[in-house]
């Protein structure tokens, strides 16, 4: 680590780098695809926020529990869902992670501890209480971060599952991505306080917000909630401030936007810039490094693209398969 003013290795700079590339080419790759009118139901675009999903899951492993949003394409990625099943579930293909009956908002991968993305706004904050539970009881140390925007914040289901785990001092992060809409309306229209923090004080939780843009601050921060949460320090929450590239969904024409709004985000506050200019800076990766994985992103989504066009739909006789647990 001689000469290397980052809090990860070399190695580890450039697998987070990886991550937020991978996220970036298949979003980008979506927005794209979308407009031709294959894909059924909607998409929500996770670009742009790519530091959030990786500064605070890079420090998880497969026993550790995310629950997602319907904006969900970037944790799934940065928690080790495959990107071909991905594809395919978007598409609706039997090889998709879900068989194709889920779609976008429903990927899942419980093998990966991804319980899904969700439809529903703040649904994500109960489930994670549960696996929470789970592990204290369990005793394997393993912790739940559930993700929420700044809209969702504002839902009875989160404000009454921080109160829950801070009752039962749960293992739980609640992350808070705050981009600045609530679909289309402004945070400081629709939410009384200036800092998600207040809320995280009114239940006794300790909170800290941080530049969501900002790789190293997001990972810093997650790293010393979900080390304490790991020693039975119990729930905390971290408000991440950041900006989407695309609207609420595709198709959203964005006119609550300022005029050239996202187009200066790109210039000044794309995250995967800042953090290739951080570390090409300090001289600890080479900036061809950071192309070639560029490059290796762009061909992992070409092909998981490919693989799921070709893919074939669900049989009918599937209908009803996966959906009904049997006891």
């Amino acid at each position: 680590m001689s000469g290397n003013p980052f809090p990860l290795s070399k190695a580890e700079l450039l697998q987070a780098y990886r991550t937020m590339c991978t996220i970036r080419a298949f979003e980008e790759r979506l927005h794209v695809e979308f407009a031709k009118g294959d894909i059924p139901g909607f998409v929500h675009l996770y670009a742009g926020e790519e530091a959030c999903a990786a500064g605070t899951i890079m420090h998880l492993t497969d026993i550790d529990r995310i629950a997602s949003t319907h904006r969900g394409h970037g944790h799934c990625i940065a928690k080790g869902v495959d990107v071909h099943s991905m594809m395919a579930e978007i598409y609706g293909k039997q090889t998709g992670s879900c068989r194709g009956k889920g779609g976008s908002m429903h990927i899942a991968d419980l093998s990966k501890g991804m319980m899904g993305a969700n439809g529903i706004l703040g649904a994500g904050a109960p489930l994670i209480c549960g696996a929470g539970l789970a592990a204290k009881f369990r005793g394997d140390r393993g912790v739940g971060i559930t993700y929420f925007g700044d809209g969702a914040s504002n839902q009875g289901t989160v404000l009454e599952s921080m109160n829950l785990a801070a009752v039962w001092n749960l293992p739980v992060i609640f992350v808070v991505e705050n981009n600045g809409y609530a679909e289309s309306t402004s945070v400081d229209y629709a939410t009384a306080v200036d800092s998600y923090v207040d809320r995280a004080s009114g239940f006794g939780l300790p909170g800290v917000t941080v530049d969501g843009t900002d790789f190293f601050a997001v990972y810093e921060a997650a790293g010393e909630m979900i080390g304490r949460a790991r020693a039975g320090g119990g729930p905390s929450l971290l408000e991440c401030k950041m900006i989407r590239f695309f609207g609420h969904f595709e198709g959203d024409a964005q006119t609550y936007k300022a005029p050239g709004e996202n187009e200066r985000n790109r210039a000044t506050r794309d995250c995967l810039k800042l953090f290739a200019e951080r570390v090409t800076a300090a001289g600890v990766v080479a900036a061809s490094e950071l192309e070639a994985i560029g490059r290796d992103a762009d061909s992992l989504v070409e092909d998981a693209l490919a693989s799921a066009k070709s893919a074939p739909l669900p049989a009918a006789g599937e209908l009803l398969t996966d959906v009904y647990v049997s006891y």
